[in-house]
């Protein structure tokens, strides 16, 4: 049985596509992916994303529980920050990618991918046996909302009194929207276009969904799915676990290198210093299609000879560049930039090249 969000009932009475995705019945799409796409690149765009995971880890070991069981290194952050980063599986693979907010010494809130919710919480309850912090699973009592796009802080700004224009990227706070206290307002968006994402308890939900279409109407907001949260992160070139990471990827592997912090000891430390110093054999990569063709999830890599070199992770048609992207695993030295690579679709190598990501 499929687990509904608190906008659920919303969402089909909007006429939206619902698809299982990660445990939930979640909207893939309204009016269409081209045009939610180019919403939330020109205009404002809202997501639900109630299907994303919560913890609090709190009391004074929570620092020291988060620093050993994630590479990035906790102590860079103040209260009110943000940070990226992941959990190392022990075996040098990803057993999600997170964020963590930093609210005090003794209080952070974790945000996880839904897929992985039970098998995140088996991961901090595993190590927190050595540490003792308080930890709380608030999934099921937590809502969010993501509002993306150049005209989501205007659109945000005519319900809350906190001024929005001084939270950077990837700060947050607590705050009244719509009178609805104690809202966490961050600013760590998944679209590369701007915005907010808004947690509160789930029985504020349709309230706040309401009163955030009606603010956004006047700038053209639209509700928007899944796909285009898909094509827009691509087009940024984020990662999207279970399919450019995963327990089988190291952060290395993944270009996540910059939240890979040696500084600290933490799991799988030992093994993915040996990765640094020795170097990587495949990288996850950007690459642009130079012949009308979609890759897609799954395609084989193969260089000029044809013989394979990696694997096609995430791919579509970019809607701004209206050319075939991806990002794929490429053996060395395949990944480096520019190279000719091609992509097998039907029987045939369509070739490809590797860029910079980016792609918009």
């Amino acid at each position: 049985m499929e687990k509904r969000t608190a906008l659920y009932d919303k969402h089909v009475s909007l006429g939206a596509k619902m698809v299982p995705f990660a445990g939930f019945e979640m909207p893939v799409q309204y009016s269409g992916v081209t045009e939610e796409h180019f919403a939330v690149r020109e205009k404002v765009g809202i997501f639900d994303v109630s299907h994303m995971g919560q913890f609090f880890v709190e009391g004074p070991s929570a620092k020291d529980l988060l620093q050993y069981i994630t590479t990035n290194n906790v102590d860079l952050l103040e209260d009110g920050k943000a940070q990226y980063s992941c959990l190392p599986n022990g075996n040098g693979g990803i057993v999600d990618d997170l964020i963590i907010y930093k609210m005090n010494d003794e209080k952070y809130f974790i945000v996880v991918n839904a897929s992985n919710i039970d098998k995140d919480w088996k991961q901090f309850q595993k190590y927190n046996d050595r540490f003792g912090a308080k930890l709380t699973n608030a999934s099921d009592e937590m809502s969010l909302i993501a509002i993306q796009g150049p005209k989501a802080t205007e659109t945000l700004q005519k319900l809350t009194d906190t001024n929005l224009s001084e939270i950077p990227y990837y700060h947050f706070v607590e705050g009244t929207v719509d009178g609805v206290s104690h809202v966490i307002i961050s600013n760590t968006g998944y679209t590369g276009s701007g915005g907010f994402e808004i947690y509160f308890k789930n029985e504020d939900a349709v309230k706040l969904w309401d009163a955030l279409t009606e603010a956004g109407k006047e700038f053209g907001l639209i509700p928007c799915g899944l796909a285009s949260r898909d094509t827009l992160r691509l087009e940024k070139g984020f990662c999207l676990y279970g399919n450019d990471i995963d327990d089988t990827t190291s952060p290395l592997e993944a270009g996540l290198g910059w939240i890979t912090k040696f500084d600290k000891d933490f799991v799988d430390r030992e093994f993915l210093a040996k990765q640094k110093e020795e170097g990587i054999s495949r990288k996850l990569v950007g690459f642009e299609m130079q012949e009308r063709a979609i890759p897609r999830h799954g395609y084989v890599v193969v260089d000029s000879e044809g013989n394979e070199i990696g694997v096609v992770t995430s791919g579509t048609m970019s809607p701004m560049k209206s050319i075939g992207i991806g990002l794929a695993y490429v053996a060395k030295p395949n990944f480096k930039i520019g190279s000719d690579i091609f992509i097998q679709i039907r029987n045939k190598n369509v070739p490809a090249k590797v860029v910079k990501t980016p792609f918009v």
